[in-house]
C-alpha cells in the first residue's frame, strides 16, 4: 500500500472535488465528480448502494482519484488502488462532507429510499504535482 504524505493529506483536506474512475463491465472507463474525504492513509467518498460507482466497485475494485486544485491545476493528487465498501457510518460521513463542501450539518438532498454506502480507496499509487512550492 502507498502512503499518502503529509502535503497531500493536507491537500485533500480542502474542500476540492475529486474526479473519481471505475470501470464498467465491458472495461471502459466511467468517471464522476466526489466529495473526497481522508482518515490517515485511507482516501474516501460516499455514494448510494445501486449507483454506477457501487455496481462498477462491486464487480471490479479497482479505482482511480484525482484531486485538483481549482485555483492552480498544475496541483494535484491522484490516487489508485482496490476499493473496499462499507454502509457502516455511511450516513454520519455524508453529513461529514455536507459540512465540508457546503457547510451544512446534514446532507440536504438525503433521500430516505436510498441506503449510503462509503468506498474507501486503499491506495496502491500516489502521484502528486505541485507540491514543491
Amino acid at each position: 500500500m502507498a502512503a499518502l504524505d503529509e502535503k497531500a493529506r493536507k491537500f485533500l483536506e480542502q474542500p476540492f472535488v475529486g474526479e473519481v474512475t471505475t470501470l464498467r463491465p465491458d472495461g471502459s472507463p466511467h468517471s464522476t465528480v466526489v466529495w473526497v474525504d481522508t482518515d490517515t492513509d485511507v482516501v474516501m467518498f460516499n455514494t448510494a448502494v445501486g449507483r454506477a460507482k457501487e455496481r462498477h466497485l462491486r464487480k471490479d475494485p479497482r479505482i482511480a482519484l484525482i484531486v485538483v486544485d481549482p485555483e492552480n491545476v498544475y496541483r494535484w493528487v491522484s490516487i489508485s488502488g482496490t476499493a473496499e465498501l462499507t454502509t457502516e457510518g455511511a450516513d454520519a460521513q455524508i453529513d461529514k462532507l455536507a459540512k465540508k463542501y457546503l457547510g451544512q450539518d446534514e446532507y440536504p438532498w438525503r433521500n430516505p429510499e436510498e441506503e449510503r454506502i462509503t468506498v474507501k480507496i486503499r491506495p496502491e499509487h500516489v502521484e502528486t504535482t505541485g507540491f514543491d512550492e
